[in-house]
């Protein structure tokens, strides 16, 4: 049986060339993926991915394979440039395809509400917009039987004066003019309700530290997607929070297993790893955060797992906890 599985198809020739070397270096140095995966720091999970063309490896593990495998990182790292502007302009080209569908089947939605349907209201002929005089010199809409004349009253009033130029508009600015200043007060009113009402309110708001703004996808590094709550329940290396930009803050030994927090300052998250354990064996990350939705990994054959990621406001608030299939469980220290 083959030691690699053939690349995808589809994959452009540029990233293919990438993976293929990458092959060759492992294949040199005689390591197995999970004795690269020990000394890179990555997941086994994570280098099957890099080198069966299913994601782009970063370019801290493209150095730390240089490291291990002797490897001059120069040209290494080169290389990977080339294949990571090949791997965007196929994302790009992924992401135009799926808008131009999207687009489509949105004109063909419309489409079946269209103008020419039976609710559609069409002039008639010889009818304008608004109302038309009739003969008798009265208005009427243009469906609207003509007004007959009504007979003059025996003390006829005389005409009104004609209203002086500018007198609507003027009115009409005046009414407007009201109108914002109610709503102003309105508004004025609800907030200082808000802000001012009961005591136990007013402690929690005055308690509550500003939320720390999430970064901006421009603020953030290159190669990592998310930060804070964007990122709960993601892969962190999928979504570019591990590697490099990542520390064990706290381990400990739960039987034979080893779990980790792994914290990422630059996302503002943590998440769990587990390793020499058992397939079977389970890792969860928790918060000390109350609203915080713990976030569990399973190990499978590859005797390692690690859970998606959790929000956290530091590496303190964060727990790892592993139950084993002997029936032995343990945790990590929070704040430690």
């Amino acid at each position: 049986m083959p030691r690699w599985k053939a690349l995808p198809e589809e994959l452009d020739p540029q990233v293919r060339e990438f993976a293929t070397q990458l092959r060759r270096l492992v294949d040199k140095s005689g390591l197995s993926i999970a004795a690269v995966a020990d000394r890179t720091g990555y997941s086994k999970t994570s280098w099957e991915r890099y080198l069966n063309g299913r994601l782009l490896a970063p370019k801290g593990a493209i150095v730390a394979l240089a490291e291990v495998t002797g490897t001059n990182p120069l040209h290494l790292t080169t290389m990977w440039e080339l294949s990571e502007r090949a791997w965007s302009r196929s994302e790009m080209r992924h992401d135009m395809t799926m808008e131009a569908i999207r687009i489509t089947q949105a004109r063909d939605a419309l489409g079946e509400f269209g103008g020419d349907g039976p609710g559609a209201s069409r002039p008639g002929p010889g009818t304008g917009p608004g109302p038309r005089p009739a003969a008798s010199g009265g208005w009427h809409g243009p469906e609207s039987p003509a007004t007959p004349p009504r007979p003059p009253a025996a003390s006829p009033a005389p005409p009104a004066p004609p209203a002086a130029p500018g007198r609507g508009r003027r009115r009409t600015a005046i009414f407007v003019t009201a109108l914002v200043g109610a709503l102003l007060v309105i508004a004025g009113a609800v907030l200082l309700t808000d802000l001012g009402g009961g005591g136990d309110d007013t402690a929690k708001v005055a308690e509550s530290p500003p939320a720390k703004p999430s970064p901006t996808a421009s603020e953030l590094p290159a190669g990592v997607k998310c930060a804070g709550d964007d990122c709960t329940g993601e892969d962190p290396e999928l979504m570019g929070c591990g590697g490099e930009f990542a520390e064990t803050a706290t381990t400990t030994k739960v039987g034979t297993a080893v779990v980790e927090v792994r914290y990422s300052e630059t996302c503002g998250v943590a998440w769990a790893r587990i390793t020499e354990a058992a397939p079977g064996d389970t890792v969860e990350i928790t918060s000390t955060q109350a609203d915080a939705q713990p976030q569990t990994g399973t190990v499978n054959a590859d005797k390692d797992a690690y859970t998606p990621m959790l929000a956290v406001p530091s590496a303190a608030a964060a727990e790892a906890c592993a139950t084993l299939t002997t029936g032995v469980e343990g945790c990590t220290t929070a704040g430690g």
